[in-house]
C-alpha cells in the first residue's frame, strides 16, 4: 500500500473532526502529490508528541526556523510506510529517544496551518508517542532545544495548536 492509500485510509477511520477531516480528504482527491513537500498547494505532515504519561509531562522541541516550542514532527518521506511510521520516525529523530510507542487509537488530533511560501499549508497528522520515564532526550540539528513540561505549563510555552493536541492526548489517556 502506498502512503497516500495509508493517509486516505487513516483520514477516512478517524473520527473527530470531521470537516476538517473531510478538507484533508478533498486536498488529497485534488492533490495525488498531497503528501509531498513538493506539492506547493499543501501537503500532508506528521507528528507525534512525546509524552511521559507516568510523569505528567511532554516533551517539546524549540524548533530551530520557527522560534516556536513544538511536538516533533515534519515532512513525509519516500521511505514511510505509514502515516503512523513517519510520526514515529519524526519523533525518533527530533528528540534522540529511541523506543518510542505511539499511543493506540490512531491519529490524536488533525491540525492545518499556514507555512511560509512557496507552500501554502501543512495538513498536520497528529499523534502521541510514549517515552520511558527514564529516557534521555538528545537536541537534533532541527532544534534549538528540547524540554520536558509537565502539562499544565505547555500553555504558558506553546501555541493553541500544542496545548489542544496535549489536551487531546490527555484525554485520551483518561487523565
Amino acid at each position: 500500500m502506498s502512503l497516500y492509500d495509508d493517509a486516505v485510509l487513516v483520514l477516512k477511520g478517524y473520527e473527530g473532526q470531521p470537516e476538517l477531516r473531510q478538507d484533508y480528504l478533498d486536498h488529497l482527491a485534488a492533490h495525488p502529490d498531497g503528501m509531498w513537500k513538493a506539492c506547493h498547494a499543501g501537503h500532508v505532515t506528521a507528528s507525534a508528541l512525546v509524552i511521559d504519561p507516568e510523569r505528567g509531562r511532554v516533551l517539546l522541541t524549540l524548533h530551530r526556523k520557527l522560534r516556536m516550542w513544538l511536538q516533533m514532527g515534519g515532512h513525509c518521506e519516500p521511505g514511510d510506510a505509514s502515516l503512523a511510521a513517519a510520526a514515529l520516525r519524526e519523533a525518533t529523530e527530533e528528540s534522540g529517544i529511541p523506543g518510542l510507542t505511539l499511543l493506540a487509537g490512531g491519529p490524536v488530533r488533525l491540525d492545518r496551518h499556514a507555512i511560509p511560501p512557496p507552500c501554502h499549508c501543512h495538513f498536520d497528522v497528529q499523534y502521541a508517542a510514549v517515552a520511558a520515564p527514564d529516557a534521555a532526550h538528545a537536541i537534533s540539528d532541527e532544534s534549538l532545544d528540547l524540554r520536558w513540561f509537565p502539562y499544565d505549563e505547555v500553555v504558558e510555552v506553546a501555541d493553541e495548536s500544542v496545548v489542544r493536541l496535549v489536551e487531546a492526548t490527555r484525554a485520551r489517556l483518561g487523565v
